[in-house]
Parts: structure tokens; sequence; C-alpha cells
């Protein structure tokens, strides 16, 4: 017997797009870089969640492997977004978005 839940598809789009566009807007609206990180991770787990919805309603392990390159991609930006971080914090005290506009120097 297979006890596992079924959803819609549709169901599983609606709460991936109602995640992506929470975190499109943390992106637009923050200031703090920490905040735009974590809607980033957001809006990438949105779109994993996408297709492993997807792959799964096709009985495919396309989805999946999407996902883990999705994993992989949050990994390197969680990476460079420390030395990023890191680096406004040394300067300028602050991880006010705006005061990575004078790191040019």
């Amino acid at each position: 017997m297979n006890f596992a839940l079924s959803l819609p598809l549709e169901h599983v789009f609606v709460l991936a797009a109602a995640l992506f566009c929470i975190g499109l807007t943390g992106v637009l609206v923050r200031r703090n870089v920490m905040f735009v990180l974590m809607s980033l991770e957001v809006m990438m787990n949105a779109c994993g969640l996408a297709f492993v919805a997807g792959g799964a309603r096709w009985a495919q392990a396309d989805g999946q492997i999407m996902f883990m390159f999705i994993l992989a991609l949050a990994a390197a930006e969680v990476a460079v977004a420390l030395g990023i971080v890191l680096q406004l914090s040394r300067r300028f005290d602050s991880l006010d978005v705006d005061s990575a506009d004078e790191m040019h120097s």
C-alpha cells in the first residue's frame, strides 16, 4: 500500500511561486546584505521545489538533479557572500547594501 500524500501539482507550483515572490520582495525591499542573501536562498529553494515537484509528477530524476545543482549554487553563493559581508563589516561597520557602492577602492 502506498501511503504517500498526493498533492495536485498546481498547489505545489502555487506554493513555489509564493515563496519566490516573497524572496523577490525581500531582495528588492531590504537594504541589509544578510536579509538580501536570505531572500536569495528562499528564491532558490522555491525553484528547487518546483523542479522536484515536476520531476516527481513525471517520475523522472531530472528535478532532483536540478535541485542538486541549485544546492551547489547556493553553497558557492554563501562562500562568496561571506567574504563580501566580512569586507562590508570591516570597512564600513555596517551591512547596508548602499555601502557596497563605495567598495571599489
